[in-house]
């Protein structure tokens, strides 16, 4: 069977070049997080283009609009969190609203991170950083980020790497002036969660968003019981298991899952992606509830009325939003997915283990996520063009 986990304009050479050197890095031992520069950036300078499929950008797909629910709670907080920092830590922590910093997010914990980390905030600070957090996500996109930032902690004491991995090691960028009118965002960088967050006026784009863990469960030391990424996990095997034969044999790409598969984690901005898998119109009802649920476990992270917002959008093209699967079926399976319409597309993989319990297959104890906005509006960049365009004549 083809395998369509690698896109089809990379040669083979080029895949394996970029596997080699992902998991170089992400096996370094490079202690600290400050020092060094960013690598393996090679579409930070290229323009943007967005996911896109071989036939090019689809357009038309976002226009700026009123949604009627107010960003008036993420603004005023996100002031809060800037007037609490120094002159010269704002300084670092503010970018313009169409810098490239935007696209320099890495979930690897080697690279050099821009902004201000929770590491040097002190204690207020980090309560105006969470409290911004907290009018831009729901109860449970608050509660997951902080779980992942604690597993990360939980990675440090079994890795005794806590100089490399610990809770604390995550960094707020803040794109463009908290506005009213005018476009801005925040970004939160560091390992297994990074978020794009662009306002504009009530519109709201929450990608790329990239979220995971390992290990996915804390079974001992300061953050015993913290558990994440299950619903992600079994909302995805609930919905295969679903399927009849035939929808199965149309949604599995790969019976086989030997690697790490997701496509279009940091500096993939740009990836061309062709659809595959099972297509959304041939569903019965039920099982396009059951993948309307599994999108709304990653949706759901943002705040309610604006995740509302975001569902409606993706329910217009549920019968052109393709379900597919790369591995096993059963409860104890390990497997990728991918949900890929117009306007959404979320990856969940599971990976290799990398520390300390390094593993050549796949393991539940690893997983990744991504969600971003394919043909052009990751970051709001298309509603952003949109805008500069009705603000030029």
């Amino acid at each position: 069977m083809k395998n369509m986990n690698r896109p089809s304009h990379l040669p083979r050479w080029v895949a394996v070049a970029t596997a080699l050197i992902f998991c170089s890095n992400a096996v370094s031992s490079l202690h600290a997080q400050r020092p060094g520069g960013r690598r393996g950036a090679p579409t930070v300078d290229e323009p943007f283009v967005g996911i896109v499929t071989s036939q090019g950008p689809q357009k038309g797909l976002f226009k700026i609009e009123s949604t009627g629910v107010s960003t008036e709670p993420v603004r005023i907080a996100a002031e809060a969190f800037l007037a609490g920092l120094t002159d010269q830590q704002r300084e670092r922590t503010v970018f313009p609203v169409d810098d490239t910093e935007w696209r320099k997010w890495d979930n690897r914990h080697s690279p050099k991170r821009q902004g201000i980390g929770f590491d040097e905030m002190t204690e207020a600070q980090r309560t105006l950083a969470f409290e911004m957090l907290q009018q831009s996500l729901s109860a449970k996109g608050l509660k997951k980020t902080k779980d992942i930032m604690k597993l990360n902690g939980t990675l440090g004491e079994l890795a005794k790497r806590p100089q490399e991995y610990n809770e604390w090691l995550y960094w707020i960028t803040v794109m463009g002036t908290p506005s009213k009118t005018e476009p801005w965002g925040w970004q939160l960088d560091g390992h297994h969660v990074v978020i794009n967050y662009f306002v504009l006026g009530d519109q709201v784009v929450m990608s790329p968003v990239f979220m995971g863990s390992e290990p996915v469960e804390a079974k001992q030391g300061k953050f015993a019981g913290t558990i994440v990424m299950q619903d992600e996990q079994d909302k995805g095997l609930n919905l295969i298991q679903m399927l009849t034969g035939d929808q199965r044999s149309e949604a599995i790409i790969m019976n086989r899952k030997d690697g790490n598969n997701n496509l279009t984690e940091a500096y993939k901005d740009n990836v061309k992606l062709d659809y595959a898998g099972l297509i959304g119109s041939k569903l019965d009802d039920s099982q396009k509830q059951a993948l309307l649920q599994l999108i709304e476990e990653y949706v759901g992270n943002m705040r309610e009325g604006h995740s509302k917002v975001r569902m409606s959008e993706v329910e217009k093209h549920l019968d052109e939003t393709y379900f597919a699967w790369i591995g096993g079926t059963t409860d104890q399976s390990v497997y990728y997915y991918r949900v890929h319409s117009p306007v959404i597309l979320i990856e969940f993989d599971h990976q290799r283990r990398v520390a300390p319990f390094h593993t050549s297959k796949p393991t539940r104890d690893h997983i990744h996520t991504v969600v971003r906005t394919p043909n052009g509006n990751d970051y709001g960049k298309d509603i952003l063009r949109q805008h500069y365009e009705s603000h030029s004549h």
